[in-house]
């Protein structure tokens, strides 16, 4: 029986040896880029230590994406990055066509500053008290709302005509942003539901049956670099324990800044890196002087 020339033979071990290393540098990176039909780009992330590190568990993936508050989850409808804007419905809140029991829509503080509402989400509050603060102290925060009325939003909504029904009259409503129910509750601004409508520029003569409901959020973007990384293949992330900066190579390999680059590892993975290098060559070379 011939047996194969040794250099067909040094060539396959190599290869194999070669197919074990480059794996630990230029594999896939870890993080699921979509979730449902939206596309998870930086700086968001479902998966821990993937994304920029203030937006750390404010995204949940399921069958579907959930934007994760205080105050429950709401799905989201849609990411876009080149307006750096998503929108987000909560299935718990009343609209044109349902009515549902009140509750508040709360941010945390950092969500606040950094995903915090857009100025054209406009949040209604229905069925207010004749005492409330909005209709008293703090009625400058009510504003007009593209020339639409309560009279109108309790006359063309099947879901708001009970309140207009049991009085035989229109109870007052107040259209204001955010930063209302930011700092007072629904218990305190003495109004039994609210909607929220968004896109509120182009709203100007839309019945309210035609409006669209939901609340849309304005997000920033740390500037991390992380282009340089997006470029080498890697996915943006961050160090779970330090929260600083990193660009995801693979589940077992990452770097600073970039993929695909020793020098850029870090102190720890360059260590184990040269490691694996050095076994390797032993091997190699265990191999080389048995056959010749």
């Amino acid at each position: 029986m011939q047996h194969p020339p040794k250099h067909y033979l040094f060539t396959v071990v190599a290869l194999t040896l070669i197919s074990q290393f480059l794996p630990v540098v230029f594999t896939a990176n870890p993080c699921r880029g979509i979730c449902g039909s939206i596309a998870i780009n930086y700086p968001f992330g479902v998966d821990d230590g993937c994304g920029a590190p203030q937006y750390r568990q404010m995204l949940n993936c399921t069958n579907d994406l959930f934007f994760i508050t205080t105050s429950g989850r709401y799905k989201v409808q849609s990411i876009d990055y080149e307006k750096r804007t998503m929108v987000v419905y909560d299935p718990a809140m009343s609209t044109c066509s349902i009515l549902q029991p009140h509750h508040d829509f709360v941010m945390t503080d950092i969500q606040a500053v950094i995903i915090p509402p857009t100025s054209d989400t406009v949040f209604a509050l229905l069925n207010c008290s004749i005492d409330s603060p909005v209709l008293n102290h703090y009625k400058n925060l009510c504003f007009n709302f593209s020339g639409h009325s309560c009279d109108e939003l309790y006359g063309a909504c099947n879901a708001f005509r009970i309140f207009h029904s049991l009085t035989n009259s229109s109870p007052p409503c107040c259209f204001t942003g955010y930063d209302t129910v930011k700092y007072m509750s629904m218990n305190i601004l003495d109004c039994t539901h609210y909607t929220t409508v968004i896109n509120t520029d182009s709203l100007k003569g839309v019945g309210p049956p035609d409006w669209v409901y939901g609340i849309k959020l304005s997000y920033s973007v740390p500037d991390t670099g992380c282009e340089r990384c997006t470029r080498s293949g890697g996915a943006c992330g961050y160090d779970t324990e330090t929260g600083g900066m990193m660009c995801l190579c693979s589940s077992s390999m990452n770097a600073t800044r970039e993929c695909g680059s020793i020098a850029d590892l870090g102190e720890g993975k360059k260590l184990a890196l040269w490691t694996n290098i050095h076994a390797y060559a032993l091997l190699l070379g265990a191999f080389v002087y048995i056959i010749l």
